[in-house]
């Protein structure tokens, strides 16, 4: 059986990706993922929010340390504050490139760098540069707006994610993808548009940190920290849905935790798979056990190469194109039972 594919103009061994997370946060981790059958790696997000925070706490201590410092010099800057903030900034992105290099110096597959972005920011463009000198083979833009945020209309929130991949694409000339979440009030028309941005991929979808309470310390904590199989629907509805519409490759992400997911969102559309949460609970060796899963079926198939049924259900291919149009459990949809709501 032939797995190859590309993504983002990127010849891939297989469609397996490990998308952004602990996992590729090391060198030995994506040496290990790699060894394991990976395709590619995106490396662990270089995190906007983090590195403000940092930044802004660094700045609150400096200022309570030295209550009196107001000016010196230093490379042209006359404020210590300054200086440090940009100093966090400095060392979260050298740190970022040196595994980068480290890690292309250990692996053949692609590596992929992330940045997670989560408002609009000129700093970027200068991020988006070092990564490229750096040897990331491509740029996943991870680019999220909470829906929780009513300082700004929707149309301006969405202009961002195209004024950004233009400022980016004019410094950069390694492939862009970008990664979003399903939270936009026209989310067909929203990627369709975004696939004409000249951008090589996108990604669906984004998967967000889930609160949950504690009752009896009273506390906010975290909630379902891994993917949930039940959650592949969203994704593969929506790959299935623009698969044809779109001029970038698409990925499908969350939720796909076996085989038979990944033979879905290939079946849908999809030029690759970027999974996580399926390797935190089964080990890296899982991917071996996932891609046996596909060979077989294609085997059982009669197919030999992932384009003999790569958007077989998609919504321009298959044979119903309405299964994908109702929002409401009719039994006509559900195997005609007698459930409808």
């Amino acid at each position: 059986m032939d797995l190859s594919t590309t993504y983002l103009g990127l010849p891939l061994k297989n469609p397996l990706i490990v998308g952004s997370s602990g996992l590729s946060s090391t060198v030995k981790g994506v040496k290990r993922l790699a060894d394991n059958g990976a395709a590619a790696v995106v490396l662990k997000s270089l995190f906007q929010e983090e590195i403000v925070f940092e930044s802004d706490d660094v700045i609150s201590r400096m200022k309570k340390e030295n209550p009196d410092v107001q000016y010196f010099d230093y490379d042209g800057k006359k404020n210590p504050i300054e200086f440090y903030g940009y100093k966090v900034r400095e060392d979260n992105l050298n740190r970022y490139t040196s595994l980068i290099r480290d890690c292309k110096n250990e692996v053949l597959v692609p590596i992929i760098a992330s940045v997670n972005c989560f408002y609009d920011s000129l700093e970027w463009l200068a991020f988006a540069r070092e990564l490229e000198r750096a040897g990331a083979d491509a740029l996943e833009l991870n680019m999220f707006f909470p829906p929780t945020d009513f300082s700004d209309n929707r149309k301006d929130k969405e202009r961002i994610y195209f004024d950004t991949i233009a400022q980016i694409s004019k410094v950069v000339s390694i492939p862009i993808s970008m990664k979003i979440s399903y939270y936009f009030t026209n989310l067909g028309p929203m990627i369709k548009a975004l696939s004409e941005t000249g951008i090589s991929g996108l990604v669906l979808f984004n998967r967000f940190f889930s609160p949950d309470f504690d009752i009896q310390k009273l506390e906010v904590k975290p909630s379902f920290v891994f993917s949930d199989p039940s959650e592949l629907a969203m994704s593969l509805r929506w790959v299935a849905v623009m698969s044809g519409k779109v001029r970038c490759d698409l990925a499908a992400s969350t939720g796909i935790h076996d085989g038979e997911a990944l033979i879905k969102v290939l079946l849908a559309g999809a030029r690759a798979v970027q999974v996580v949460s399926t390797l935190y609970k089964q080990g890296p060796g899982h991917m071996s056990v996932m891609l046996d899963r596909l060979k077989s079926w294609m085997q059982s198939h009669g197919f030999s190469r992932l384009d003999d049924f790569r958007g077989k259900l998609s919504q321009e291919s298959g044979q119903d194109p309405k299964l994908y149009e109702r929002t409401q459990f009719m039994k006509y949809f559900a195997g005609k039972t007698n459930v409808i709501s």
